[in-house]
């Protein structure tokens, strides 16, 4: 049986829907973004840090999380980072079994190792629609049975997320450059 969980923004408005990825809940800004494809791009994306990224395509994870593979430059070939800085996943309808020759585990694995929190069987279009006329919202993914007042609602534009995501060490010109930050 699926545990259930809810999405709070800070207006009140509340989407329920089934829990997947990590049994844990999470604040944050809550986003969206609209492209068909490009799931372990946007989760790994460092500009989704400490948000709750919702995707407004109707079925999301059929093709599954490729292997990392190192590509030109020893960067990723298929992640933006090396680990997923979104706080959470919202999204329509999740494929629980992904069907692409590249396809190493489900997206439903790789947030539970991630330790990401999903929520699926969300009417994303009512969300998107309401957080493009409000502007900004915050939000919760709130686990049944987490009492709610213990989540508070986390706003990124405290911190400094910039520091957060920055890369502490450069490739420049063949060499490695320490402590890019520090300078």
């Amino acid at each position: 049986m699926s545990k259930m969980a809810s999405l709070i923004l800070e207006d009140g408005t509340t989407f329920k829907g089934l829990l997947f990825g990590a049994d844990v809940s999470v604040s944050g800004e809550v986003v969206f973004q609209t492209g068909m494809v490009g799931y372990p791009e946007a989760l790994t994306d460092p500009s989704y840090r400490c948000q709750l990224l919702t995707l407004t395509y109707p079925l999301v994870g059929n093709y599954g999380v490729p292997q990392d593979a190192e590509g030109e430059f020893g960067l990723s070939q298929w992640f933006e980072s090396a680990k997923v800085h979104a706080a959470a996943l919202i999204i329509g309808e999740l494929s629980e079994s992904p069907s692409h020759f590249s396809s190493v585990k489900s997206l439903d694995q790789w947030l539970k190792e991630q330790g990401i929190p999903g929520l699926q069987g969300i009417d994303t279009r009512s969300l998107t629609k309401k957080i493009r006329e409000k502007g900004t919202m915050l939000g919760k993914l709130v686990v049944d049975g987490t009492p709610e007042d213990s989540i508070p609602f986390d706003n990124p534009d405290k911190r400094n997320l910039v520091q957060e995501v920055s890369m502490k060490v450069m490739w420049c010109s063949g060499t490695f450059i320490k402590d890019v930050l520090d300078r």
